[in-house]
């Protein structure tokens, strides 16, 4: 089955800002970059997105643009919940909080958050809920850590080699699944 993962596009969050799950809009023009994805994507598909705006804008753009078997927001679709981190600059967080998590992101929860182990079993959890029952191609538009913890499920990657998986603001992936 070909799956599409579309990473949303650039926010306006300034550079070194932890946003996680914050709902932070997309930066503007976007136009363009939409064209662009739509371009790289198949003409019919099941379109989901996380529910946080910066992926909601640009699956609604999508669901207008290719012909839409059905659409539909997941929660488990969320990136990250960075907790206590959230909205703060990656250099205002204490160094006894962000060095151990460094050191194993994969196990440790950020406080008020989550672990990546933790996001990768609710992303595991829609993938055996809503993969396994079509054939149709699937679009899905979501966050860097969604992705690459897709791409880990797919190719067994070790999720402490999840970084390994180079995903930029806008890119589309396409994979058999």
């Amino acid at each position: 089955m070909e799956i599409y993962l579309v990473r949303h596009t650039e926010t306006i969050c300034e550079k070194g800002i932890c946003y996680g799950q914050s709902d932070v809009d997309i930066s503007v023009p976007f136009d363009e970059i939409f064209d662009r994805i739509i371009c790289e994507l198949p003409s019919e598909a099941i379109i989901f997105s996380s529910p946080l705006k910066r992926c909601v804008i640009l699956a609604k753009h999508i669901q207008k643009n290719i012909k839409t078997i059905s659409y539909q927001e997941d929660e488990r679709l969320k990136e990250m919940n960075f907790g206590d981190w959230e909205l703060k600059s990656w250099n205002e967080i204490p160094q006894e909080e962000l060095n151990p998590w460094m050191e194993d992101f994969v196990n440790i929860k950020v406080s008020n958050g989550e672990s990546f182990v933790e996001l990768h079993d609710r992303v595991g959890d829609f993938l055996s809920e809503t993969i396994s029952k079509t054939n149709q191609p699937i679009v899905i538009v979501a966050h860097a850590g969604i992705i690459r913890s897709i791409l880990c499920h797919q190719s067994s990657l070790p999720l402490k080699d999840a970084f390994n998986n180079k995903v930029d603001f806008g890119q589309v992936i396409k994979i058999d699944f």
